[in-house]
């Protein structure tokens, strides 16, 4: 099975064709595939496939077999693989998602992709689509505790659920230690990414994730959109806003027509081909 390895900012995925719609069993495939140890090693594939409602459909399989509705980082390394390798050859694109459709801008330097534009869609703040168990409307500064400690946090849509809770600092014990209880709690039906979220001026923020499926990453993409939208709406910062991972930085513009833009860097590491046994 031929594959690329690609990234956005470290948040790393295999690439795969399936342009003639076969089947395979992509729980088991992501589990050995993104293995990093006896796998090529990833946080999930991008499955490449035909849509009758878009240019191309993408499919998202995190490291542990579950499909995700959307990823901001693998809609950006998408677009750029379907582009450079013939498939979809326009510069700005319609592609299917379980979130819906998702609009990539291309941006060339030296007719080359640089970095990638992705019309995000628009938060979504009701409960009852998000999903979290609760009789309020929206859970916006609400708290949730977590052994016994009380933490205020914000949850929203932006095409998968996401909770952001702000910190003085990047404690990635914390991370680790509170991410997956907050991915699990009961109030969070479809379970919830967490993204830890580091004010550093009304422009700028810098974010860790726990991922829903995947762990810690080292970026994401629908994290950088949920907690910029946190931000701004708990009047933090303004509404377009650099959010800081550590390999590197999204731009983020919530406009007031409230879509989300998204821009950043996507990058091919390597291709190959895998044999599965």
């Amino acid at each position: 099975m031929k594959f690329t390895k690609m990234n956005g900012l470290g948040n790393d995925f295999i690439v795969l064709e399936n342009l003639d719609n076969e089947e395979y069993d992509y729980d088991i495939l992501a589990r050995k595939l993104c293995d990093r140890h006896f796998g090529i090693g990833a946080d999930g594939l991008l499955i490449v496939e035909p849509s009758g409602i878009a240019d191309i459909k993408m499919r998202i399989i995190n490291s542990d077999g579950s499909e995700a509705e959307m990823c901001g980082n693998g809609a950006r390394c998408f677009a750029k693989y379907v582009y450079e390798n013939g498939i979809v050859k326009k510069d700005k694109m319609s592609v299917e998602t379980l979130s819906g459709i998702i609009m990539p801008e291309l941006i060339f330097k030296d007719d080359v992709v640089e970095k990638v534009k992705v019309h995000m869609g628009s938060p979504i703040f009701r409960t009852d689509m998000i999903p979290v168990k609760t009789d309020k409307k929206s859970f916006i500064e609400e708290t949730i505790k977590i052994d016994g400690r009380s933490y205020i946090v914000t949850s929203l849509l932006v095409g998968v659920p996401h909770t952001i809770i702000f910190v003085n600092s990047i404690d990635e014990n914390m991370i680790l230690n509170i991410g997956p209880l907050i991915e699990k709690l009961q109030i969070f039906p479809r379970g919830t990414n967490v993204d830890f979220v580091k004010v550093e001026d009304d422009s700028n923020i810098t974010v860790r994730t726990w991922e829903r499926g995947a762990g810690m990453t080292l970026a994401c993409g629908t994290g950088a959109c949920a907690s910029a939208v946190a931000s701004a709406l708990t009047e933090k910062t303004k509404r377009n806003v650099y959010v800081h991972f550590k390999k590197g930085d999204l731009y983020i513009e919530w406009l007031l027509d409230n879509n989300i833009y998204l821009t950043g860097i996507a990058e091919e590491v390597f291709t190959g081909e895998i044999k599965i046994v």
